[in-house]
């Protein structure tokens, strides 16, 4: 497993592929207790940056509202 530090530099999708393979991981209660903590640990951060980068889109998508004439303001965006 890579870095805590690496998680910067992902993608929203990598970020959320490794999350689902951890809890997978965790959810199968085959991985050593240390080593679950240490997945569990590196799960919280994923998570972290996965709803950081929604948190980013949300924000560009509340900035344009396209209307005939092109982008007319901004309303907020709708999510769920």
């Amino acid at each position: 497993m890579a870095d805590a530090a690496d998680i910067d530099g992902l993608s929203f999708e990598q970020a959320l592929a490794e999350l689902e393979r951890i809890v997978g991981q965790l959810e199968s209660g085959q991985a050593p207790l240390e080593q679950s903590i240490e997945l569990y640990e590196r799960g919280a951060k994923l998570k972290a940056h996965c709803e950081k980068r929604l948190e980013a889109a949300r924000l560009r998508v509340e900035k344009i509202v396209v209307g005939a004439g092109g982008a007319a303001g901004a309303e907020p965006a709708e999510f769920g």
